[in-house]
């Protein structure tokens, strides 16, 4: 059920983006931990925040759908063809009826709930169009590994610049950038009608995509320690960890 903020009900939904070939590591979403596919880690944690309606994933391919039937997960079919996972989001999410909706990336196994309800919590302000998480938890392994986005963040607590690599005076102003979004809807929508960046062309980054055009990017602060699965030795060392 929708749940009540200052008297106004909204309801919000989770959607976790889940392309079957990513390009730096192929069938990622379904490779197993614990025998259980990773993008069922973040859906079943995803679940367990108090602050979503709903949580769905977006897939792609009938293999994926069949590897998931067994943990019947609420799945919607999008296009293969997505150029990101926001498109793919959004084509998920574009009939259906809700005020606003979570990006949450499938390659986050260790998701932490409370960080969807922080983030949610953002949209209690209603002139916010769109947050993320920045992690206050970074260190050297993060600040020149390209596949650790780092953020920089104003007095206001919105994001200013992302980047992947950075210069050695420039590391005590970032943060690390946890990759989950939420919109309002109408911000969604209009963010994916918008061309690539040139900025966002050049570093990867479709974020950058909605700061050049002027979308401003609410950052909920947290403690939050974990980094998602980008490549075959990142899933390693979560295996380690365990």
């Amino acid at each position: 059920f929708p749940f009540d903020r200052r008297d106004v009900l909204i309801v919000v939904i989770g959607v976790i983006p889940a392309r079957l070939q990513s390009t730096r590591f192929p069938n990622k979403i379904l490779t197993p931990i614990n025998e259980k596919p990773m993008v069922m880690h973040v859906y079943d944690r995803a679940r367990e925040a108090e602050k979503l309606d709903e949580v769905i994933i977006a897939i792609d391919s009938t293999e994926t759908e069949e590897a998931l039937k067994q943990y019947k997960p609420n799945i919607k079919m999008t296009h293969p063809d997505h150029l990101s996972g926001t498109d793919r989001v959004a084509e998920a999410v574009k009939d259906m009826d809700m005020d606003v909706i979570l990006n949450i990336q499938g390659d986050e196994p260790m998701l932490d709930p409370s960080i969807i309800d922080q983030l949610v919590c953002c949209f209690d302000d209603e002139l916010v169009e769109m947050a993320t998480i920045g992690s206050r938890v970074i260190d050297n392994s993060d600040y020149f590994n390209p596949n650790s986005v780092k953020m920089m963040i104003n007095e206001n607590g919105f994001a200013t610049s992302f980047s992947r690599e950075i210069k050695d005076y420039q590391i005590g102003a970032y943060y690390h950038h946890v990759g989950i979004y939420g919109y309002r809807k109408d911000t969604l929508l209009h963010f994916t009608m918008l061309d690539q960046s040139t900025n966002e062309k050049n570093l990867n980054l479709e974020q950058l995509r909605a700061l050049d055009n002027g979308i401003p990017i609410k950052v909920a602060m947290t403690d939050y320690p974990h980094r998602g699965i980008d490549t075959e030795e990142d899933l390693k060392q979560i295996e380690l960890n365990k």
